[in-house]
């Protein structure tokens, strides 16, 4: 709210947006929080390359919800590259009536790692929902109050549920402090970044260049959890990031074909 205010009285955009538009901006600062919240969940209780490659089947998703809600096409390829999706899904959460009982190459616990999953499938609905509204909204509402209605109502919905869990304290060690400001700073940095390169290129390429967060999370987790990734979600990722990466390649060549019909 901080960082984004200033924006807000630069560009004369207002606090509330246009009447018809408010619903909208509503949900989509609920369900944007709403999203942010249960991925966190899923970092604390899963690996987390397994969260970060779930969370990747969001432009699938995004499609599907489009043709549901905004009559967008869906082709059969679309349905393929869910089906793509739905695999790699599965092969990370590795359910017991699929692979047997005595479930291998988890993280602690299996109950929290599907806890984990399910908050991350949650997680990933609820961003693609997001993605539908704002495509609803179009133009009409400027991208920082976007972003204003997802720091406000996220700020009033965390401090309602901290009171009700009790958890309205800061962490005793002072580097964990730290790492909490670095969290707001990195993850508004990345909304502004992101923001920025969907300004000034297509949304293909941006959504294709995304897919590194796979990579970056595998690297790290590595590097600084020392935590080597199973072959099972290995193969998760690779479907996911398929299904993700044929899904934006689609729609960019598909936005590119639209664009040379008009210049004829």
């Amino acid at each position: 709210m901080a960082f984004v205010l200033p924006g807000l009285i630069y560009y004369k955009t207002g606090f509330l947006g246009p009447k018809g538009k408010r619903i909208f901006l509503f949900f989509r600062g609920f369900l944007g929080s709403t999203a942010m919240v249960l991925l966190y969940y899923a970092y604390q209780v899963m690996p987390l390359a397994d969260a970060t490659v779930i969370t990747f089947t969001s432009p699938v998703f995004t499609s599907l919800l489009a043709w549901i809600f905004l009559k967008e096409k869906y082709s059969l390829w679309d349905l393929l590259f869910t089906l793509f999706a739905v695999t790699g899904v599965i092969l990370i959460a590795r359910p017991p009536f699929l692979f047997g009982s005595h479930v291998t190459g988890i993280e602690g616990s299996y109950s929290d790692h599907l806890k984990g999953t399910i908050a991350a499938i949650a997680s990933t609905l609820s961003a693609a929902s997001t993605i539908v509204i704002l495509r609803k909204v179009g133009k009409s509402v400027h991208y920082f109050l976007s972003i204003w209605y997802y720091a406000v109502i996220g700020l009033i919905g965390c401090v309602i549920a901290l009171f009700i869990l009790n958890e309205w304290r800061l962490p005793h060690c002072g580097r964990d402090r730290v790492f909490l400001i670095l969290i707001g700073l990195l993850g508004l940095g990345g909304q502004i970044f992101l923001t920025k390169a969907l300004q000034i290129e297509k949304a293909g390429p941006v959504a294709i260049m995304r897919t590194m967060d796979v990579v970056f999370a595998f690297i790290l987790q590595v590097l600084f959890l020392n935590h080597l990734p199973s072959w099972w979600t290995v193969g998760g990722a690779l479907c996911v990031v398929a299904s993700s990466s044929g899904t934006a390649i689609r729609k960019w060549r598909h936005s590119v074909k639209k664009a040379k019909q008009r210049e004829i």
